[in-house]
């Protein structure tokens, strides 16, 4: 079993790069398994004989207007229960995570977030064996500074 090399704080600023996404700042959420993405207009496509969804985003916090549109190839469709105990079926994608200058792929569900604080949520699956959590803490991977 590998050590956790990176300490960081209840919430921290990610890079998802594979997205073509800038910096989102998560709730590192250790009550949550899976990690989910803030996601709207969520359409299903066919690229190269495989399932792919397109989907829209509000990167920042409070902030509606900016607007980007990703794609990425569907690894799964899953049901999800939220901390208030709603399920709901939502596309799973793989992608890189880039946190204190480290990256991995990680698995993330797609759901609409814009009533949320974060427009991230890190789950606990994305952390195993790489993060620690100090919950008293926060931005203690470098801010903005993560590297790809």
């Amino acid at each position: 079993m590998a050590t956790a090399s990176i300490t960081v704080g209840w919430r921290e600023w990610v890079l998802l790069p594979e997205l073509g996404l800038p910096a989102i700042k998560a709730k590192i959420d250790t009550g949550a398994r899976t990690s989910c993405l803030h996601a709207f207009s969520v359409e299903k496509f066919e690229k190269h004989d495989k399932e792919w969804v397109r989907f829209g985003i509000h990167p920042h916090q409070d902030d509606n207007a900016t607007e980007v549109y990703c794609e990425a190839e569907v690894l799964d469709k899953r049901p999800v229960t939220d901390s208030g105990g709603h399920t709901e079926e939502r596309y799973v994608i793989t992608t890189d995570l880039v946190i204190a200058g480290q990256r991995w792929p990680i698995e993330i569900t797609l759901t609409n977030r814009d009533t949320m604080l974060f427009r991230m949520l890190l789950g606990r699956t994305a952390m195993e064996n790489k993060i620690i959590v100090d919950p008293a803490k926060s931005f203690l991977s470098g801010g903005l500074d993560n590297k790809t």
